[in-house]
């Protein structure tokens, strides 16, 4: 019979902080309905998401690379959905 699986143990990380900027942690925290360690985890975890897939590297070769540099060089082919695009108000216009 397999054995049910425990949760991984927790280490702690220590971090100094001023006390309005808990208090504000606190306050988001009860907001959310979580405790103020899953609220830190959770905004820390997509933080360090959100920084490691901005650096995402696509290896290519030298001629895959040319023909992006060139599509993005190109100007755009018109079309009925980008001159729809370029009619349209940019959305702070719009009312």
């Amino acid at each position: 019979m397999p054995q049910p699986s425990r949760p991984a143990k927790r280490t702690s990380l220590n971090i100094r902080i001023r006390p309005e900027e808990r208090g504000l942690i606190d306050r988001a925290a009860r907001a959310r309905g979580q405790n103020r360690t899953d609220f830190i985890l959770d905004a820390a975890r997509r933080a360090a998401e959100d920084a490691l897939l901005d650096r995402t590297l696509l290896a290519v070769d030298a001629k895959a690379y040319g023909d992006f540099l060139k599509r993005l060089d190109a100007r755009p082919r018109p079309n009925a959905r980008l001159k729809r695009t370029m009619r349209a108000p940019a959305p702070w216009e719009r009312r």
